[in-house]
């Protein structure tokens, strides 16, 4: 069970987009009427997503956390930013921290996934003072096409295929949504990445028609951002609790990425989903919902009990 989603906008600083975000009151504050004592929990996707991995973790925190879910510019419900150029980690850092300015929340434990784990690092980066916590999932501290399945080719390939794509967007745009939000794409992501035998396809289908909705210059510009980006350096000096998250057969982001990170980050924790991809919160949601109420009741804050039974 979750509470009412309410919709907002925030404002970017980086070019005046508004930004998509929605908030969820606490159900436990709904019943005692106060809200402003449970923490705020903050969640950044991966490119081209806009919130298919955070179903099941956002039901189990929804009973005593705040939640804050944002959709990047030219994603779900954020309209494409003024400037595309403008989307690199540090932009998307920015207009996190205009999220939270927006909803008036001085600090929250931030959630990435994929691409959303750098987002999260940079605006720890930015603004140590706002990120209480942090919990990393399936992602990469820098960038992820030089790992990507194991290898580097798909990061040497990326500058001819965005000369491809700019000579006949509207023919790549078409393509993608016609063929994206289907099963035929489902059946090719399960034989690619996703665990389908761990995976219910109504949990993975959103992420196929989110991605279909997105304008592909401005996904491969996101991805070019994210090839610039590193916060490696970053990771010694982090001085926040930090759960990071991965998945034994995840060959987007491959486990060692998460097992470098949780070596580099000061009294970090790492768990490891078995047989989990690059979707493996929605892959064994029971598994990983129980590991980020564990860490954040031992670590961050003081849940309800109740709130881990929810988890199941």
């Amino acid at each position: 069970m979750i509470g009412e989603a309410k919709p907002r906008f925030a404002v970017s600083r980086m070019d005046g987009t508004p930004i998509y975000y929605d908030i969820v009151e606490p159900l436990l504050g709904l019943d005692d009427g106060v809200q402003s004592d449970h923490p705020t929990v903050v969640m950044s996707d991966g490119i081209g997503c806009d919130g298919y991995v955070w179903k099941h973790l956002r039901r189990a925190l929804a009973r005593s956390y705040r939640l804050i879910h944002w959709h990047y510019p030219g994603h779900g419900r954020s309209p494409k930013p003024k400037d595309p150029q403008r989307l690199s980690i540090a932009g998307l850092a920015s207009d996190l921290c205009c999220v939270l300015d927006d909803a008036g929340v001085s600090a929250a434990i931030a959630c990435g996934h994929s691409m959303g784990v750098q987002v999260t690092l940079e605006a720890y980066r930015r603004s140590p003072e706002r990120i209480s916590a942090q919990i990393l999932a399936c992602g990469s501290p820098e960038n992820p096409l030089k790992t990507f399945r194991g290898t580097d080719l798909f990061e040497s390939f990326l500058p001819t295929v965005t000369s491809l794509v700019e000579r006949t967007p509207w023919l790549f745009n078409r393509i993608s949504r016609k063929l994206l939000p289907t099963r035929l794409a489902y059946e090719i992501a399960t034989l690619l990445e996703a665990n389908e035998a761990l995976l219910d396809q109504n949990d993975f289908m959103p992420y196929l028609e989110g991605m279909a909705r997105v304008d592909i210059r401005l996904f491969l510009a996101m991805l070019r951002g994210a090839r610039a980006h590193s916060a490696v350096d970053l990771l010694p000096s982090v001085r926040i609790p930090t759960l990071i998250i991965g998945g034994t057969y995840d060959t987007f982001t491959p486990p060692a990425l998460s097992a470098r990170m949780h070596s580099s980050i000061p009294d970090s924790e790492l768990f490891m989903v078995e047989n989990g991809t690059h979707t493996a919160p929605i892959e064994r949601p029971d598994e990983v919902n129980r590991a980020v109420l564990d860490f954040l009741r031992r670590r961050v804050a003081v849940a309800d009990p109740a709130t881990t039974a929810a988890a199941t």
